[in-house]
């Protein structure tokens, strides 16, 4: 079985594109909502980043994702120890996932896929892009995001022209009808 790789900056169109995939019979990894329900559920996860940020890191059961966020995005070494925290969790999870599937190949879609260096474990990468003016205007329709809390956002993930040159397959998400036809494309040459 092949381990896909999707990535892109915020606003790319990664959901969609992993979305298009899905449609298609491929099984999706979403790592970031992943990610969400481990630091929620998961005991060790909770002691660390507690230790990390302190006891306003949860609110009750759930992570108090606005306070860390908060915290995270002005300060690169406390993200980078957030991302260690969380981050090998969520690939010793993702490996389990993989030992279950029975197709093809599978899609791990992450947006910190070359940052964080788990692109390494992937036969091939596909890369989904998009101008950036089109991307925060995304972002800040999706999610009640200012401007600069999207930029901001975008500082803490490599540029797509650093993403290039690692990446296996690029797909321009501009025109949804264009992507649909990439994506078909690809998936026939996986299978």
């Amino acid at each position: 079985m092949r381990i896909v790789g999707l990535t892109g900056g915020i606003g790319s169109g990664k959901t969609t594109v992993a979305s298009l995939f899905s449609e298609l019979g491929a099984p999706i990894y979403i790592a970031d909502i992943e990610a969400k329900k481990l630091t929620d559920s998961s005991k060790v996860i909770r002691r660390e980043l507690v230790d990390l940020l302190g006891e306003s890191a949860y609110d009750g059961k759930k992570l108090n994702r606005r306070f860390v966020a908060d915290k995270i995005f002005n300060d690169k070494k406390l993200l980078e120890a957030v991302n260690g925290i969380i981050h090998p969790k969520v690939a010793a999870h993702f490996k389990k996932w993989v030992s279950v599937q029975k197709a093809a190949y599978v899609i791990k879609e992450a947006a910190i896929l070359f940052e964080n260096g788990s692109y390494k474990d992937c036969d091939l990468v596909i890369l989904v892009t998009a101008p950036k003016a089109l991307r925060i205007s995304r972002v800040m329709a999706r999610d009640n995001s200012s401007e600069i809390e999207v930029e901001r956002r975008m500082k803490n993930q490599w540029s797509d022209e650093e993403k290039r040159k690692l990446a296996d397959i690029i797909i321009e998400n501009i025109d949804l009808q264009d992507t649909e036809k990439q994506v078909k494309a690809i998936h026939q040459s996986l299978i």
